[in-house]
């Protein structure tokens, strides 16, 4: 069974990235802040956690405000690093964990958190920029990442109590994984720092040492803190220190410090933390092998639910399908299908079931309704055939068991 053996909180400053790689860890401005994080490395290496699942936010690099998530989770099988605007990172991608994703997905929501999930979307300092001074990555990294996103730049953001909520829920969610997994949850963000309108390089020291303080005896203190107190106490940029609070809230009630640093270099108190637990007096989930929601729809004849699991494995057949929204696209497709098919890397087997036009296999392989319909309209095929299609019936056969006029 899965369990959680411990916690780290850490700045996520897009120049602790740039310092690294630039090889400036023994420049006298930044040996301090690379220095505290070596006892991170070296317990990481010690504890060998396969999963590190990172309380993280997205700084407008793979999300927009056109469409901002409050909490988003990462699914894929993999993530690249996201080019902020200055060129990728040379850090290698790093491998996800689909399988608990899913779990952990589907446990949030039957936990009543209405979370987002994301596919093929580049992890961006959030989680990179502290990542590569904590593992190490030459050639791979040693684990996989679990990225779970919370919305702090665009108000409303959730509380700093809804965040302690998640990461309880979290918990649940992990520990209640049949597979053997060893995880260590990363809460990211500040401390104190303001980079916008006139008080841009606000910092508070003391009430950084305090918060520190007090995440470990008194989260619940600050999880009832407001918004507008966080931001008075520590910057408005630091409000992001509601993720390490999502971070406490999936460790037990005892915690322990076993290592605290924060250096002040440049506009933010840059923080870096390890916890471990005492003794739990609360028994793990009981493992939960499927979304309790579907259990038993697999016995229901001809229905195949369009899950998270489906979707990780078809999303380059979906996303084909759901680019026929685009005129250019659909002139390439009807101009030279295979490359199409090249430029979105589908499989033999996918590009099998788009030329024989296999409805039913396509819903078999993953595919969802809403995204095949779209094709359908471009090879002039109504949604009825493709009903019809999908029984082993012609349209005629399946109109005659349907109350629609003649002309339909």
């Amino acid at each position: 069974m899965a369990r959680i053996i411990g916690g780290i909180g850490t700045s996520h400053v897009p120049t602790i990235g740039l310092a690294y790689d630039r090889k400036r860890q023994d420049d006298p401005a930044w040996a301090p802040l690379f220095e505290g994080y070596k006892p991170v490395a070296r317990w990481l290496a010690e504890k060998q956690p396969d999963v590190l699942l990172f309380f993280y936010n997205d700084h407008a690099n793979s999300f927009f405000f056109d469409c901002y998530p409050t909490f988003a989770l990462g699914i894929s099988p993999d993530f690249d690093m996201a080019d902020e605007g200055a060129g990728r990172r040379p850090l290698p991608g790093i491998k996800g964990h689909p399988a608990l994703a899913a779990h952990v997905a589907e446990s949030l929501v039957n936990d009543e958190f209405d979370i987002a999930v994301f596919q093929e979307r580049a992890l961006d300092h959030g989680c990179n920029s502290p990542l590569g001074l904590m593992w190490p990555h030459e050639p791979g990294w040693p684990g996989a990442i679990l990225p779970l996103a919370i919305n702090v730049l665009q108000y409303p953001l959730p509380t700093a109590a809804r965040c302690y909520k998640l990461g309880q829920a979290v918990r649940r969610a992990v520990e209640s994984f049949p597979a053997d997994l060893k995880v260590v949850v990363v809460g990211t963000g500040g401390l104190s720092h303001q980079i916008h309108g006139e008080r841009t390089g606000f910092n508070n020291v003391e009430w950084d040492e305090q918060f520190l303080d007090m995440i470990v005896d008194q989260p619940h203190k600050l999880a009832a803190l407001r918004h507008a107190e966080l931001v008075e106490l520590g910057g408005a940029e630091s409000a992001e220190v509601i993720m390490w609070l999502a971070m406490r809230g999936a460790l037990n009630d005892e915690i322990r410090c076993v290592h605290k640093n924060h250096y002040l270099a440049t506009t933010t108190n840059m923080a870096v933390a390890i916890y471990e637990q005492g003794a739990d007096r609360q028994a793990p989930a009981a493992p939960v092998h499927v979304n309790p929601q579907v259990a038993g729809m697999e016995k229901i004849p001809g229905t195949y639910p369009f899950d998270l699991r489906a979707s990780v494995h078809a999303v380059r057949l979906n996303r084909f399908f759901w680019r026929h929204r685009e005129p250019a696209f659909r002139e390439l497709v009807a101009r030279d299908l295979e490359a199409a098919f090249d430029e979105l890397q589908l499989s033999s087997e996918e590009r099998d079931l788009v030329r024989r036009r296999d409805w039913l296999g396509l819903v078999r392989y993953g595919v969802s309704f809403f995204v095949l319909e779209k094709f359908a309209r471009v090879v002039k095929m109504s949604n009825l055939a493709v009903y019809a299609a999908m029984r082993g019936e012609t349209l005629e056969e399946f109109l005659k068991t349907r109350r629609v006029p003649e002309s339909a």
